[in-house]
């Protein structure tokens, strides 16, 4: 099984460096648009079998392209939604980014009852993101194809890959549609074969400029 995730394209909460992961949130910038139009291109050579976004608008916008070019529904999977910020929604201080990244720190140690102020620990979110990738990846037998969050992706590859450190995705930035191949099964584990943490359309697409804190590289302030 091949597991594709991609990040949706560039809001404006990631230009501004809100916390914003409450449903429907916002769509894309401008940006944002031209990053999902290039994902059908970089898709091409992949067999795939089905599209999966989250309710949050910006994952289905963002596959949009990639439906349209493969005549393929874009599923929407609850499950794979953004790591909640409860509390620190919306907000852009230092002090709430941290609040934020440092329990997903501390979930990538092992200590998952560490909570996000107002919203969920380590163990409610990997049982709500393990629970959707089983549903997906049990209704196909090659290439799955979902779009997903920056600090969601990250989270759960750091934690499910067996032949990287939680460590990796956390060091790592994911920019907007910046994508993680796995292969693999629940049952038997998976594997990272491929990080690519810049835009699907290459550099032209990165915006260097926009303080994104869940794509940006974690790090404890």
């Amino acid at each position: 099984m091949r597991l594709i995730l991609i990040r949706h394209g560039q809001t404006p909460a990631n230009v501004l460096g809100a916390l914003d992961t409450a449903a429907p949130g916002p769509g894309l910038t401008e940006l944002g648009r031209q990053q999902a139009a290039a994902v059908p291109g970089a898709m091409r050579d992949e067999n795939i079998q089905g599209i999966y976004a989250s309710q949050l608008v910006r994952t289905q916008i963002t596959a949009a392209p990639l439906s349209a070019a493969r005549g393929l529904d874009i599923i929407v999977h609850e499950g794979v939604h953004e790591i909640e910020a409860g509390d620190l929604e919306d907000r852009t201080d230092a002090a709430a980014v941290h609040a934020y990244i440092d329990p997903i720190l501390q979930w990538g140690t092992g200590r998952l009852d560490v909570r996000i102020p107002g919203a969920y620990d380590g163990h409610h979110f990997f049982a709500r993101y393990d629970a959707a990738i089983a549903d997906i990846t049990a209704a196909h037998d090659d290439t799955a194809v979902v779009f997903s969050h920056g600090a969601a992706i990250r989270s759960w590859v750091g934690a499910r890959a067996e032949n990287i450190s939680g460590e990796f995705t956390l060091n790592n930035p994911l920019d907007n549609t910046g994508v993680a191949i796995l292969e693999g099964t629940m049952a038997r584990g998976w594997s990272l074969v491929s990080w690519a943490g810049t835009p699907l359309g290459g550099p032209a697409l990165e915006d260097g400029f926009a303080p994104d804190p869940t794509g940006e590289r974690m790090r404890r302030g």
